[in-house]
């Protein structure tokens, strides 16, 4: 039992560790805006195509907003499928909550 723990325990720390890695964009405006996060929910990188400088100032803010709003949400679903996948694996029933679970 205590082996099963160690070992879920290091599964566990290593999806941690990828997420942190991992990065994710997400966009508004068809493409216009594009925000890039890691799996800290960091902000990477703002991309702002020179269309969507034309725009007044706040329809900019809001499609700013709404890419960083969807790196969140794609983020999240990151997280939720790696933990899936994680729980899976180590055979625990849907819907588990591992100790230390992102999401």
């Amino acid at each position: 039992m205590f082996k099963q723990a160690r070992e879920m325990q290091s599964r566990l720390g290593d999806v941690q560790e990828s997420l942190k890695r991992a990065t994710v964009t997400g966009e508004s405006g068809a493409g216009l805006v594009k925000v890039t996060l890691n799996g800290r929910f960091e902000a990477l990188r703002v991309e702002i195509d020179p269309l969507a400088a034309t725009e007044e100032r706040s329809v900019q803010e809001d499609l700013i907003a709404a890419a960083f709003n969807d790196a969140v949400r794609r983020v999240e679903a990151m997280q939720k499928n790696k933990m899936s996948d994680l729980a899976q694996g180590l055979g625990l029933p849907p819907g588990f909550n591992l100790p230390g679970n992102l999401v």
